[in-house]
């Protein structure tokens, strides 16, 4: 149907990338219509084109906290969902204070500590009146988070949210069993 839509649009004379733009905004919920800067980089990404139509799952990090481990199991959850259309971003905070204060020690510790290859975007607030627009969609439709990692998952329409706290690891079987419920409606 995309590429329909984009042959019929091209016949008009629209520039595709436009075109495409146009139609990933409409069918992307509002929260995601949005550019974040990458971890780090000087590059962004744009988050409905990352998660159009794909299972999401958002956790808001820290580099210094007992959880902080849970890289490795997020990143596991990464290389073996990724197949199946699973989304992993990360979102580092300083709201609970233990965050790097530079940006350049927090990528460390996701990409050299912890072998990170999944999203990970630049630090931002997860909660209050401050809170990312992501965040502020999550604490709307969860809960707000109440310490650093805790997981969303985000079914592919964009709408229906699950919260985990940290205490419910990426590995346990509560939450791989509501992270293939969520792969399986999809």
């Amino acid at each position: 149907m995309k590429k329909l839509i984009v042959g019929l649009l091209l016949c008009f004379g629209v520039h595709v990338s436009a075109a495409e733009e146009e139609f990933a905004s409409t069918s992307c919920p509002d929260y995601l219509k949005t550019t974040k800067q990458k971890l780090y980089s000087s590059k962004s990404v744009n988050l409905c084109e990352l998660t159009q139509g794909k299972p999401v799952l958002i956790v808001n990090t820290a580099s210094n906290c007992g959880y902080t481990p849970h890289f490795k199991k997020l990143e596991a959850i990464h290389q073996k969902y990724q197949d199946q259309g699973l989304v992993v971003i990360g979102f580092p905070s300083d709201d609970f204070f233990q965050e790097e204060d530079d940006e350049k020690d927090t990528a460390k510790v996701c990409y050299v500590n912890y072998g990170v290859t999944f999203t990970m975007l630049s630090t931002s607030s997860v909660r209050g009146s401050d809170a990312n627009d992501v965040f502020q969609y999550l604490s709307e439709h969860a809960t707000s988070p109440k310490w650093n990692f805790y997981k969303y998952l985000v079914d592919a329409n964009g709408e229906t949210v699950k919260a985990f706290s940290p205490k419910v690891a990426p590995d346990s079987q509560e939450f791989i069993t509501a992270l293939e419920a969520t792969l399986s409606t999809e």
